[in-house]
């Protein structure tokens, strides 16, 4: 594996994973819970997308679009009181797009404790210009040996995100050959 995108713009120079990490805290109201009295996944969902966007808008120089969201682990509940700290970073970037890393943490809002690690998520963003076309990004430069692991593991998950979508692809078109084709 090579350490950046083979179709990274030489052009544009590249920028340190520290240049655009950031955390959104937010204190959890009893406006975010769900039946059970916990905080509702999409209330994070929404922190994780926002916290994320900011990193690739700020990475990419400009609006970037949140083109999926590979996975969203929850590890633990989130409840009323809760401050819950959102932090988002490049993890890895290609000639468009940027895979941003995020982790959620919780604390009380009343309390000295150290705050909890509560989720995780990875989403990918792809850069647009003023007409909603992919431009171009920097490369990201991982700066520690966080940032480098960040970085490698980042690449596999693209790697299977390609290869999953070309098996779904060849599975619809081999369907259609059949003639198994479904509305």
């Amino acid at each position: 594996m090579t350490d950046q995108a083979p179709d990274a713009d030489p052009d544009i120079p590249g920028k340190p994973t520290s240049a655009s990490r950031t955390t959104l805290s937010h204190i959890m109201t009893q406006n975010d819970t769900n039946l059970l009295g916990t905080v509702h996944g999409g209330v994070i969902m929404k922190l994780v997308d926002d916290a994320a966007g900011a990193v690739a808008g700020r990475h990419s120089g400009g609006p970037a679009v949140t083109a999926s969201m590979d996975e969203m682990a929850f590890l633990e509940p989130i409840r009323v009181g809760d401050l819950v700290h959102v932090k988002a970073q490049v993890n890895w970037t290609g000639r468009t797009s940027m895979e941003v890393g995020v982790k959620v943490l919780a604390e009380r809002w009343n309390e000295s404790t150290p705050a909890t690690h509560v989720g995780s998520a990875y989403l990918v963003f792809a850069a647009v210009d003023a007409d909603g076309k992919p431009r171009a990004v920097p490369t990201v430069i991982p700066e520690t040996e966080r940032d480098r692991r960040r970085h490698q593991e980042a690449q596999i998950r693209r790697t299977h995100r390609l290869a999953r979508r070309r098996a779904i692809r060849e599975l619809r078109e081999k369907r259609v050959a059949e003639g198994l084709v479904e509305d």
